[in-house]
């Protein structure tokens, strides 16, 4: 098997590499049949993006802080473990926005696309899903929508729903909701098209994330399961994506 080996810029990661591409060898990414990303969850998430063309599987080595996404660390072996590996297929979410100055911006989230206030005013959003106006007036400082593999990152930390991998729904989540007080999100078909206006952008300006890409001073996000292939990331049977999940749910930490 072909393997291209990419690594975080930490010392750690990039000695492992080293370790790996002498036992196994190395290819560029386009000619590989796996890629092996050496890192944590930020780094996975920046390989998915920046190879997801490809249409070539990912099997992580968590070498990073966060590793939900990635599987032990080990120099032996490596062959084996990717032939008995579980196949989870993440599809991104598709972000498109509207900034003050008329732009627009696109990018795609294998995690979220949230909003966030810029100042110290609260935001006052419009939502709106497939047309039709759900709630006229959310102030809060912020919302997200979340994919089933992002419900368990920033989703959670802003007490959002922990989302089955294949349940195909996504999580619409406010961040430290003010008004409506009872509003604490919505579980929706993977389907929905979810559109935020910002209300007042003058006087209370939003920025629009999706994972690492930021717009700032947004008026419009519309927000949608993307149309085209997903990615593969390899698990190792043991402690595949599916059982992270379900045991993110009983965590005692």
């Amino acid at each position: 098997m072909r393997f291209a080996f990419v690594a975080s810029d930490t010392s750690v990661a990039q000695q492992a590499r080293r370790r790996l591409v002498e036992r196994y060898g190395d290819v560029p990414p386009e000619q590989a049949e796996l890629i092996v990303a050496l890192g944590g969850d930020g780094f996975m998430l920046r390989t998915l993006h920046a190879w997801r063309a490809l249409d070539v599987p990912v099997y992580g080595m968590k070498l990073g802080r966060v590793g939900f996404l990635m599987n032990k660390h080990r120099l032996e072996g490596l062959p084996e473990r990717v032939a008995r590996a579980h196949t989870a297929s993440l599809f991104p979410l598709q972000m498109d926005v509207v900034d003050a100055a008329g732009n627009e911006h696109a990018a795609l989230a294998f995690n979220e696309v949230s909003l966030l206030r810029q100042s110290n005013q609260a935001a006052h959003l419009e939502v709106q899903l497939n047309g039709t106006v759900k709630l006229a007036n959310l102030v809060c400082d912020g919302i997200m929508v979340a994919t089933p593999a992002g419900s368990t990152a920033y989703n959670l930390s802003a007490h959002g729903p922990i989302l089955p991998l294949d349940a195909n729904v996504l999580a619409l989540t406010p961040i430290s909701p003010f008004r409506p007080r009872r509003w604490r999100g919505a579980i929706l078909p993977h389907r929905t098209e979810v559109i935020l206006r910002v209300l007042d952008p003058g006087k209370r300006p939003v920025s629009a994330t999706a994972d690492f890409h930021e717009v700032r001073d947004v008026r419009t996000v519309a927000v949608r399961q993307s149309g085209g292939p997903g990615v593969r990331l390899l698990f190792d049977p043991e402690h595949n994506l599916e059982q992270r999940i379900l045991d993110e749910q009983f965590a005692a930490d």
